[in-house]
């Protein structure tokens, strides 16, 4: 899924520090991502609370004062199963990353963080929208079948995966001549 599919998707960014929430709202925004961003967890707890299903992406620090990054990770995992949660935080540790991956965040990065390393985020993120409407695609395509039709294309292929293995094995049989037993 190429970045330009992405642009309608909706960001959510919770961080405490305006300098971090107003560089992440600008990176997204000039990427043509719609932006909320908010300065603290109960009022990112009650965004995700009034529109469960809004936000593709959240990015949140860890530590803030009233609900941190993992109340925000539960709410947001809670509300959308299918939700990615990156948790960014200037006081890792690896009980917290742990934590996190344990809760079903995306990833985790240690501030400071380059935006190159949300390119990175953004990318795989897309990558994986990608495959997971191919599988639907293809997932509907296998359903509006007739399972009898579904077996005769498989065993075609595999009839014909195996006539190639055969080719390939009489190509390299002839190749490499008679073998002799030491």
């Amino acid at each position: 899924m190429p970045l330009s599919s992405l642009r309608d998707l909706h960001v959510l960014i919770v961080d405490d520090e305006p300098d971090v929430r107003e560089l992440l709202a600008e990176y997204f925004q000039t990427r043509g991502f719609h932006v909320t961003a908010t300065s603290n967890g109960p009022t990112a707890l009650a965004a995700i609370a009034n529109a469960p299903a809004r936000y593709a992406l959240i990015v949140t620090d860890l530590q803030m004062p009233g609900a941190d990054g993992l109340a925000v990770l539960r709410a947001a995992r809670t509300a959308n199963p299918s939700v990615y949660v990156v948790i960014i935080t200037g006081y890792a540790s690896l009980d917290s990353a742990v934590e996190a991956v344990r809760l079903g965040a995306y990833d985790y990065l240690t501030k400071p963080f380059s935006l190159g390393q949300i390119d990175v985020i953004v990318d795989r993120m897309a990558d994986r929208l990608s495959l997971e409407a191919e599988n639907r695609q293809l997932a509907r395509k296998v359903g509006d079948r007739d399972p009898g039709d579904l077996r005769l294309v498989l065993a075609s292929r595999l009839d014909a995966i195996e006539a190639r293995l055969q080719r390939i094995e009489t190509l390299l049989t002839e190749r490499q001549g008679p073998r002799s037993l030491r």
